[in-house]
C-alpha cells in the first residue's frame, strides 16, 4: 500500500467520491472482508460487496487474501493507498489552469496547487511503473509576521533569494524542474 494515490481517471473519481465508497476506502487502510465491514458499518454484506467490486474495478482496492469457510469463500480487500487525492486532470478541459488566473489572486495559488497535484501525480505513477524514485523536494514551514510591512519585506527577500539560487544553478541544457513557492495564511482550526 502506498501512502497517497492521485486519482486522475474521471470514472474512478466518481466511484471514490460516493459517501459509502469513500468510507470503505478509509476503513480499508487495514484489510477487511465484506462480512467484517458490514458489521462495523451497519450496511448489508451484499450491498458492501457491490461497492467493493466497484472500487476494485477502478483499482482503488485489491484482494489481499481469501479464506474458505465451508462452501463459502471470504474475500479480504485492502485499499491500494492510505489516502487519495483527486487530480484536476479528472475534470478534463474544465480543470483549472494557472494561465487563466490573476497571478496575485488566491485563485492563482489554488490553480498552482492543482497543477502540482496533476503533474506530480502523473510523474509519480510513471516512476512507480518504472520501478524508480521520483526526485522531489518540499519545504513546509510556518512564519508569523508582526506587521504587513514585515510580511512584504519577507516576500521581497524570499523572491530575491529564490531568483539568485535559480540563476546560479539554472542550465538551459539541464533537465527542467518546476519550483513553486507559496505563502498563505494558516487556516484557523475548526472549533
Amino acid at each position: 500500500m502506498i501512502d497517497v494515490e492521485v486519482i486522475d481517471d474521471p470514472a474512478a473519481a466518481v466511484v471514490a467520491l460516493g459517501p459509502v465508497r469513500a468510507r470503505l476506502l478509509a476503513e480499508l487502510a487495514e484489510p477487511g472482508s465484506a462480512s467484517s465491514l458490514a458489521a462495523r458499518l451497519g450496511i448489508p454484506r451484499q450491498k458492501l460487496n457491490y461497492h467493493l467490486r466497484a472500487l476494485e474495478a477502478h483499482g482503488l482496492v485489491e484482494e489481499v487474501d481469501s479464506r474458505r469457510h465451508g462452501g463459502i469463500t471470504e474475500h479480504v480487500f485492502q485499499a491500494t493507498a492510505a489516502s487519495y487525492v483527486v487530480s484536476p486532470a479528472a475534470l478534463g478541459a474544465a480543470a483549472t489552469d494557472p494561465a487563466r488566473s490573476d497571478r496575485l489572486s488566491a485563485r492563482y495559488l489554488i490553480a498552482l496547487a492543482a497543477r502540482v497535484v496533476r503533474e506530480v501525480g502523473q510523474l509519480a505513477r510513471g516512476a512507480d511503473q518504472a520501478g524508480k524514485r521520483l526526485p522531489t523536494l518540499a519545504i513546509d514551514t510556518e512564519v508569523g509576521f508582526r506587521s504587513p510591512a514585515e510580511q512584504s519585506a519577507f516576500a521581497e527577500e524570499l523572491a530575491a533569494a529564490v531568483t539568485a539560487l535559480a540563476s546560479r544553478y539554472h542550465d538551459d541544457a539541464g533537465r527542467r524542474h518546476r519550483l513553486v513557492a507559496v505563502v498563505h495564511p494558516v487556516p484557523k482550526e475548526p472549533t
